[in-house]
């Protein structure tokens, strides 16, 4: 069982990344101006029917599904509607996780006031997806077996502030069809986050099944 995610090239992988991510920046820049914008009537009014003119330019032509497709090469997704990591989605935090021949994943990123929660603080709603994304991809192998999330658990230290943050994970063990795996949320001071997670192989993924 696969999803029915399609497989791409490389060359057309590329293309998808190159294409879209420019334009989810661009709306996620938008939804950060529209938080902070003071304009007066007139102009919300314009902005708003630029805005609409736009989204009705993009519905001309829309995907059936907002499934994934993989990398022929290395088996890696390409997600258009996770909230973490999609390609499509300007909700997700601008986050690109990098990962290490160990195994070990990490990114760096910057949440800006689109993910506050407390004043000058990240929701800490965001920081639990934050962690989950990162430490689920890494007891995956950065999204090229299927582990799904059984449990996780996230420990706040301390309010994590908005800007630069860093996010690192790591696979502790290996028991059977789970794995175990842990990471952290850091910022200029220091851990503001833990989590520690067990993500199972489902029964259709194993051996014999």
């Amino acid at each position: 069982m696969d999803f029915g995610f399609d497989v791409i090239s490389a060359e057309t992988y590329e293309h998808h990344r190159a294409l879209y991510e420019p334009l989810t920046a661009a709306i996620r820049k938008l939804i950060g101006a529209g938080i902070r914008t003071d304009v007066d009537e007139k102009t919300a009014r314009e902005a708003q029917a630029a805005i609409d003119s736009v989204t009705a330019l993009l519905e001309t032509k829309q995907r059936a599904t907002t499934a994934a497709v993989r990398h022929k090469d290395t088996g890696r997704p390409l997600t258009w509607a996770n909230p973490a990591v999609g390609v499509g989605n300007a909700i997700a935090p601008p986050m690109v996780i990098h990962h290490e021949a160990d195994g070990r994943a990490w990114s760096e990123f910057h949440l800006s006031d689109a993910y506050e929660g407390p004043p000058g603080r990240v929701h800490g709603g965001i920081c639990a997806l934050v962690l989950d994304q990162i430490v689920g991809e890494t007891a995956s192998s950065g999204l090229s077996e299927p582990n799904f999330t059984g449990t996780i658990t996230v420990k706040y230290l301390r309010a994590t502030p908005l800007g630069k943050l860093r996010a690192e994970a790591s696979i502790v063990r290996i028991e059977g069809v789970k794995t175990f795996a842990r990471g952290c949320l850091i910022d200029a001071e220091g851990t503001t986050v833990e989590a520690e997670g067990v993500f199972i192989r489902p029964v259709w993924a194993r051996d014999g099944a």
